[in-house]
């Protein structure tokens, strides 16, 4: 049997291990440390933005902006639907109300068009949206400028879902530096890892001075615990803060490795009946942190899970697009808005596989990957 391949496994560099070591010599093993502070002022120069807060996921993040942006029980918010859960998922529980909003079929990115209805929709029906997030979907940015254009004449705030897209660029400006906040994941599948962990980012100093007393247990300054709010264990401890300064050194490499992954898959895929890519749209340069296909059933003669079994069967791990959020069970209530009368993200999840993408990935595990999916073309 083939040693596993995966979908994307952690690639570290080498260096970690000594700012780990540095945290164990000085003692600094606990929350928060000298490195925490120092991988979100490079976390922010790397964004571009004002401030940065490191946290225990992305997820936190993203509650802790939703907490910052009022966002509360019966508010109504707009969201990609081709996304991970957890995207939204904090904001629910928060007791908000998601409208889902389509791809597009030119990025597979929040559709503008959509957007659009969704906001005319709630403009008849007297509502007015607390917020929009947008997900960089596979490491690619959405169409910020006409998705902020529509935002800001119906006066809504963004939060930026950047959390598989670190590295990526929209007109040439990193992902994680749009709206009022973004966030990032380094989560142990995500292009850079500190195992577990997020950071918040906005150039909202004051916002972010708020988020880091919230995410901190919300304790007042007294000398003793005290609390006049309740607030979040959600801060990243000095141990990953270390991986994370190691690893985000790496990424441009990181970067540059998954494109070219991306680019040996089209170089091979691409002219076969039936395969498309992802497309990236001229203002976009993704940080190809998956490479995701669709396969056309008619013109292929085979299927995306009749792909992913094959590999599988190769000890070969791929994975279905992301299930769009209004096909989920849990949101099947929610309100959708398509694009231009069609279910893009819908069609892409029914066709759509990503193939195995870390930078780590030898070529011979790629090429191996290669035959398996020519192989099941032709049948």
């Amino acid at each position: 049997m083939r040693e596993r391949v995966y979908l994307s496994s952690p690639h570290l560099g080498g260096e970690e291990i000594n700012y780990v070591k540095e945290a164990f010599d000085t003692n600094w093993v606990a929350p928060l440390g000298p490195h925490v502070d120092a991988f979100e002022r490079e976390c922010a120069a790397r964004a571009g933005t004002r401030a940065a807060l490191a946290l225990s996921s992305g997820t936190a993040a993203a509650t802790i902006a939703s907490a910052m942006m009022n966002i509360g029980n019966g508010d109504t918010f707009f969201c990609s639907s081709l996304t991970f859960v957890a995207s939204l998922a904090p904001i629910v529980q928060l007791g908000a109300v998601p409208a889902l909003i389509d791809s597009e079929p030119g990025s597979w990115n929040m559709s503008p068009d959509a957007l659009l209805d969704a906001f005319k929709a709630a403009e008849k029906n007297g509502v007015t949206p607390r917020a929009v997030v947008i997900v960089n979907l596979y490491g690619q940015a959405c169409d910020m400028d006409r998705i902020f254009e529509i935002c800001e004449t119906y006066g809504a705030p963004v939060l930026e879902d950047a959390a598989e897209s670190l590295g990526a660029t929209y007109k040439g400006k990193q992902t994680g530096s749009f709206g009022k906040f973004a966030y990032y994941s380094f989560n142990g599948n995500k292009i850079i890892t500190t195992s577990g962990g997020g950071m918040l980012l906005s150039d909202d100093e004051e916002a972010i001075a708020r988020a880091r007393f919230l995410s901190t247990q919300a304790r007042d300054k007294a000398p003793w615990y005290q609390h006049t709010e309740l607030g979040y264990n959600f801060r990243m401890s000095n141990v990953l803060a270390g991986i994370g300064r190691a690893q985000l050194k790496l990424l441009p490499q990181r970067v540059a490795e998954r494109r070219a992954v991306f680019g040996r898959y089209f170089e091979a895929l691409s002219r076969e009946p039936g395969i498309g890519f992802m497309p990236e749209p001229e203002w976009s340069r993704s940080n190809r942190w998956l490479t995701a296909i669709t396969v056309d059933p008619e013109s292929s003669g085979t299927t995306n899970m009749k792909i992913m079994e094959a590999l599988g069967r190769e000890n070969i791990e791929s994975r279905p697009v992301w299930k769009p959020m209004h096909l989920q069970p849990v949101f099947e209530r929610a309100r959708y808005y398509p694009h231009i009368g069609r279910d893009v993200s819908g069609r892409l999840f029914e066709n759509g596989l990503c193939l195995p993408s870390g930078s780590n990935l030898s070529p011979e595990d790629q090429n191996a990957v290669i035959d398996i999916v020519r192989r099941e073309l032709r049948g």
